[in-house]
């Protein structure tokens, strides 16, 4: 095909043109045949202030369309209580990406997985009498229909047909790999289509049976995956889902896990990998289809928001980093991948926009922090005492940590037994000294023994790495301890129970002093400092021996860090910083005693490493 042929693709299209639909095997755009050539970027993973650079860096590459899951969880973080400040803003998101010449498709689930806490689903469903989640479930159903014409009501002025530049919106996701009741999939269809009024519907699912299980006759059934997909998509699905064909995830790389056995997974100093991805998407152009890159960009999942898998029959929690080997590194610079797929789409379009400069990272110098709080010092005054432990969802809380505490009234031994098993990993502490880690990651765990005296004090710190976001272990997502606690045949109760859910930094109060003496076994602490930077830009704020935490920036989240890898450093986004008296914080969950300054550098490394504190799992 002629570059004249396909220009229609890449042209920005005025706010009044509105028509979008599909006809055989074509999208249409006011008409003309439109090549979607799309990448996935959720704005939840970018800061707000960034979504500009981000989505002019897709443009300049050659997109012109960009796929974006929208989180239920944090648009709806209470029942009925919606959020649509800061990064939930996908208004304003969607406003930016018109004005960079890109169209919009929403994923909006209401299940999206996307190696997102609990797959998109509020925490707060558990709490639902009778829910069960992705299937043919009124008190699910009701909950997602509520949801959905709320986000559809916002968002109605952006569709295509009322001129806006979303085109399309995914009804749930993938889901022939989970289940086929098709009385499930046809309720959420009559859902989006009451939510969603003309707006262009289609499923994403993998080829073959998953894609007959998953799709939704008269909505356009899509694959993802290679797109060797395309070939046998049709013999699977009913006619009247048949059309265009659309990679709706074309893989770049693939996802990190903390621990995981190989290195960081990355295709940008693999040439064969690339020409792969050129060759590819050549073919996909050259054949008049359409193609969204996951991930163009992968981001950060700040936080606690990340989620987590079940693989070979064990807990795997998602790390920090969300780079994923895009094209767009997780910093939100170009990389090989980038400038390769940019010449592939550039010898076949016109018009595409220059990439826009990057300043380089920045560093700072080393950054000396110091205890300030201990975890166990500056717990709620407000807790309950229970004779059965509740989880995260009883008592409200959706993520970080709680504390279980028992005072033995008469000496005991045995093994502890946690309900029906960690959810996820718990440090255990006899009189404010740790004795054990039981982690739901590693297999075949060995029993934890206790040799309590009367009057000894068991702690148990429970914290959330992230609940499933894939598979069938859906079903069942609470957090914390989820059962009775035993020490050998003696039952911990009553248990008083501690909200820390750590989504800001602790503050100590005067009377509280410094803590003392921190060694490998003490409990977590808080820890603090101040650096300053001449000329703020991003970093990557390294922790050398360190071992596991969470870091917090003039109040920002960053998220998690650990030894274990492959992730070593945490990003931090220069619009985060200031000259002077940039204030970190760290809640140190597993102490050495050593820890030393830690540091922005400017170049990131990947590594693996053995858990100082535990087996490998």
């Amino acid at each position: 095909m002629r570059k004249s042929q396909l220009l229609v693709a890449l042209a920005a299209v005025p706010l009044s043109a509105a028509d979008f639909t599909w006809s055989g095997s074509d999208f249409l755009l006011d008409g003309e045949k439109f090549i979607m050539l799309g990448g996935q970027m959720d704005p939840y993973r970018v800061p707000a202030e960034l979504w500009d650079d981000r989505l002019a860096m897709a443009r300049a590459m050659g997109l012109n369309t960009i796929f974006s899951y929208i989180y239920w969880d944090e648009l709806e973080p209470r029942q009925g209580e919606y959020n649509t400040q800061g990064t939930n803003d996908i208004a304003s998101f969607i406003e930016k990406a018109d004005a960079h010449g890109l169209k919009v498709v929403i994923r909006p689930g209401p299940y999206i997985c996307g190696e997102h806490e609990y797959g998109g689903f509020p925490w707060w469903l558990a709490n639902i009498e009778a829910m069960q989640v992705r299937a043919n479930n009124k008190p699910f159903l009701d909950a997602s229909a509520e949801y959905l014409n709320w986000l559809g009501s916002w968002l109605e002025p952006y569709f295509a047909n009322n001129g806006g530049p979303i085109l399309m919106a995914q009804v749930e996701n993938e889901y022939g790999f989970y289940g086929n009741d098709h009385a499930y999939t046809g309720a959420l269809a009559d859902i989006f289509t009451h939510a969603f009024p003309n707006l262009t519907l289609y499923t994403n699912d993998g080829a073959g049976q998953a894609i007959k299980d998953g799709s939704i006759p008269g909505i356009l059934a899509v694959t993802d995956g290679g797109i060797d997909g395309f070939n046998n998509r049709d013999q699977w699905i009913d006619p009247s889902s048949k059309g265009p064909y659309l990679d709706g995830e074309y893989y770049i790389t693939w996802i990190d896990h903390w621990g995981q056995t190989q290195g960081h997974r990355w295709s940008e100093n693999d040439p064969n990998g690339i020409a792969r991805f050129q060759s590819d998407l050549s073919t996909v152009i050259d054949d008049g289809n359409s193609i969204s890159i996951y991930m163009f960009h992968g981001g950060t999942n700040w936080g606690f928001s990340m989620g987590a898998n079940w693989d070979n029959n064990a807990y795997n929690a998602i790390t920090t980093s969300y780079d994923y080997g895009a094209p767009l590194d997780e910093s939100g610079r170009p990389n090989a991948i980038y400038h390769a797929l940019r010449s592939t789409i550039a010898a076949r379009f016109d018009g595409i926009p220059d990439v826009p400069t990057k300043p380089p990272m920045s560093s700072t110098h080393p950054i000396h922090i110091k205890p300030y709080l201990s975890l166990f010092d500056a717990l709620p005054p407000k807790h309950s005492s229970v004779k059965t432990p509740q989880t995260f969802e009883q008592l409200g809380q959706k993520s970080g940590f709680v504390l279980y505490r028992w005072k033995a009234t008469r000496a005991t031994s045995g093994a502890l037994a946690l309900g029906d098993g960690p959810r996820d990993r718990v440090l255990v502490f006899v009189n404010k000294k740790r004795v054990a880690i039981v982690d739901s990651r590693v297999q075949n765990r060995t029993d934890v023994h206790l040799d309590l005296k009367r009057g000894d004090v068991l702690d148990l710190l429970v914290e959330n790495y992230g609940r499933i976001n894939f598979g069938d272990h859906l079903v069942d997502q609470r957090k914390g301890i989820v059962g009775d606690v035993y020490v050998g045949s003696v039952r911990a109760h009553p248990l008083d129970q501690y909200h820390l859910p750590c989504d800001q930094p602790g503050e100590s109060g005067h009377h509280v002093p410094p803590p003392s003496h921190l060694g490998p076994l003490s409990p977590p602490a808080w820890y603090q400092g101040t650096f300053d930077m001449e000329t703020p830009g991003d970093t990557w704020l390294e922790l050398p021996g360190w071992i596991r935490g969470v870091v917090y920036v003039n109040g920002h989240n960053l998220g998690r860090y650990w030894i274990v890898g492959p992730q070593q450093q945490l990003y931090v986004p220069g619009v985060w910083l200031k000259k002077r008296h940039n204030d970190v914080r760290v809640l140190n969950l597993e102490i050495t005693g050593d820890e030393g300054p830690i540091q922005g550098i400017d170049t990131r490394t990947w590594a693996n490493n053995q858990d100082p504190d535990g087996p490998a799992p």
